[in-house]
């Protein structure tokens, strides 16, 4: 089972191995403590499986909102307890990026907008069937990270971001730029993503599970 809440287009998936049995897709304003269980449920009940029955989990770990990061950690992490199965940890940034990386030796920049001035963001260039990072994931601001990535180069830009800085991409990068048009919904990437970090062995249990998070939250810069 895979869960990405990092960001306002959540999503649950249930996999097998690499295949795609069902996904639940949401982009709405209700909180995920309201809707993630119901979407599990629903996954479970279609699928007819109950959850003792799911061998691993994988989860977005951020970066992106701290609540949804929050709440779908806890989440996870209760399954993970009672359950004593293995949770791969995903990032949220190499999840978008991996929704474009088919095309060898192509460069992929997911960009989530991370409000008061700053993106999320990341480099990747894909190759075979991995991703190798080019530029650390982190907490930049817009013209700091363009200012990083080549500007000779073809760049596939994915993620909420585009919308907020889309002209300033255009600014840095001309024709050089590539938007695409795949959906936000990354649950399905996560569970490939997690699929082979277990395969590796690279699960870990719900004590060692973590958040990704490249600032602090409103309620620690105010305390």
């Amino acid at each position: 089972m895979a869960v990405d809440t990092t960001t306002f287009a959540g999503s649950v998936a249930l996999l097998e191995k690499a295949k795609l049995l069902s996904e639940v897709n949401i982009d709405s304003s209700s909180t995920y403590s309201e809707r993630l269980l119901p979407s599990i449920h629903f996954l479970l009940e279609t699928n007819k499986l109950n959850i003792r029955e799911i061998d691993a989990f994988a989860v977005a770990v951020g970066p992106g909102s701290f609540t949804g990061i929050r709440i779908g950690l806890s989440t996870i992490k209760s399954f993970s307890y009672a359950s004593g199965k293995p949770v791969a940890p995903v990032s949220t940034l190499k999840a978008l990026a991996f929704k474009l990386h088919h095309s060898q030796g192509r460069l992929l920049c997911p960009i989530l907008d991370a409000r008061k001035g700053e993106i999320f963001a990341a480099l990747f260039e894909s190759r075979k069937s991995e991703l190798k990072e080019v530029i650390a994931q982190g907490a930049y601001s817009p013209d700091q990270f363009f200012s990083l990535l080549p500007s000779h180069r073809l760049i596939s830009f994915i993620g909420n971001g585009i919308q907020t800085y889309k002209d300033k991409i255009f600014k840095y990068f001309k024709d050089k730029a590539r938007f695409s048009l795949r959906s936000p919904f990354i649950a399905y990437e996560v569970g490939l993503l997690g699929y082979e970090l277990l395969k590796k062995k690279k699960g870990v249990s719900f004590q060692e599970l973590r958040p990704l998070y490249f600032r602090r939250s409103q309620a620690e810069e105010n305390n």
